[in-house]
């Protein structure tokens, strides 16, 4: 067992050069390859998605791109790419590409919520809670208690200075990396105490906004060797007034009209369209006062994708009271009942309070990534209590789906984002 454990622990010469150059007819840009001095040896990355798998990290240095006539990301504007041994405060054991890629995924989300402290928590490149707020405290707060349990070894990224309580409340839990553009006086004490904490210092966090709305050149490598090449997404939901009502839906000569969102469920609709673009598809996310609530994500159909978020919000409800009462988690606690008649009882009360407030679903809103092309995922969500819906809109079944939603009382509101967010 111990020799299965180091390979966990070996580092992966890459034998990757130095640098990198991609010639796109015209356009010629070079990647610099990132390395750090650690030690007293130059370590690239740890190693790639599995620890036989030799990667490297290269940073866009040089060139100006004029495919397709578009305006994109220029040279020296890296964030992750561009990180430093000074940037890198706590190396724990140093960083392998899925320690790197969830953070860029977070970057990914956190460029359309630079208006308020956000704060997001990833693991296998998709959020585990995300969520903003007026303090940077309640967002990470907030994010966490999204999903504590999938949150355990994940990234928690931030995009204002990590204050004293955020720190308190990271050192209090496992992470295994933590990104923040600055850290205030006092925390990096507080969160070294985790000695295998990854702690980045990535000032570009600070200005997401610089780069928001300008894609990069994204690349797909296929089995074959090939390569797809496209345009990054870019959210084109940037307020709420960019929705797009969900009306003029016909169906012989019928023209049906959904309510339109208040102003709470538009801004959480807003907050959660931007989440989205982080979340891998088929996804649908469960959103209510700038907090994800759940997040159904990498379903084959979408109605499944919606019975497996809402499926996820009632284990985690339970399993945040079964903590709050009794220091176990839900899985703990169900062990204890099999021979313990108190906790046994406990068990049955948290089951019957996660029933009657429906995962705490009652009052969110849901954004899916795709449109729906029947009813079915409308009505699933909305049997939870939901009361605003965001999608992109274009299937030959949209009068059905908004007829859905206003047979449903109270009234269900949907807006159409006319994009689509996929994200493969």
């Amino acid at each position: 067992m111990s020799q299965l454990k180091d390979m966990y622990r070996t580092i992966v010469a890459d034998g990757f050069p130095e640098t990198m150059t991609i010639t796109l007819g015209e356009s010629v840009l070079t990647f610099q390859k990132r390395t750090w001095e650690m030690g007293g040896e130059v370590r690239g990355l740890r190693y790639g998605e599995n620890p036989d798998q030799p990667a490297a990290l290269y940073e866009f240095v040089e060139g100006e791109n004029t495919v397709a006539g578009l305006k994109w990301r220029s040279p020296k504007q890296g964030i992750i790419s561009a990180l430093t041994e000074e940037q890198m405060l706590q190396a724990g054991k140093h960083p392998g590409k899925t320690n790197l890629t969830d953070v860029d995924n977070a970057c990914n989300i956190l460029q359309y919520l630079t208006k308020k402290p956000a704060a997001t928590i990833l693991k296998h490149n998709n959020p585990c809670g995300a969520a903003w707020a007026d303090t940077l405290y309640d967002a990470l707060h907030n994010a966490f208690w999204c999903d504590r349990i999938a949150a355990f070894g994940g990234a928690v990224v931030v995009n204002r200075p990590l204050d004293m309580k955020c720190a308190e409340l990271i050192a209090s839990q496992y992470f295994e990396v933590v990104a923040a553009p600055a850290f205030e006086e006092g925390v990096l004490d507080v969160i070294k105490t985790r000695k295998n904490l990854r702690i980045l210092e990535l000032p570009g966090l600070a200005h997401l906004d610089e780069i928001c709305g300008v894609p990069m050149l994204d690349f797909k490598s296929l089995t074959d060797g090939g390569i797809v090449i496209q345009k990054s997404f870019v959210n084109r939901i940037m307020s709420v007034d960019d929705f797009i009502p969900a009306t003029g839906a016909t169906k012989d000569g019928s023209v049906f009209t959904a309510r339109k969102p208040n102003d709470q469920e538009a801004e959480d609709l807003l907050f959660a369209w931007a989440v989205e673009a982080g979340v891998t598809s088929n996804s649908v996310i469960f959103a209510r006062n700038g907090a994800t609530v759940a997040i159904g994500t990498g379903e084959q159909d979408r109605v499944g994708c919606a019975e497996l978020a809402i499926h996820k919000a009632y284990t985690k409800y339970a399993d945040v009271l079964a903590f709050q009462r009794s220091g176990l988690s839900l899985y703990e606690l169900q062990q204890k009942a099999l021979a313990d008649t108190e906790a046994a009882a406990m068990l049955d009360e948290i089951n019957r309070e996660t029933r009657e407030n429906k995962g705490g679903l009652v009052g969110s809103v849901v954004v899916s990534d795709g449109f729906f092309p029947f009813r079915d995922g409308v009505d699933v969500v909305m049997a939870q209590g939901v009361t605003a819906i965001a999608q992109p809109g274009g299937s030959i079944r949209d009068w059905e789906v908004v007829q859905a939603c206003n047979e449903k009382t109270p009234q269900v509101a949907m807006v159409y984002t006319g994009q689509r967010s996929f994200k493969h």
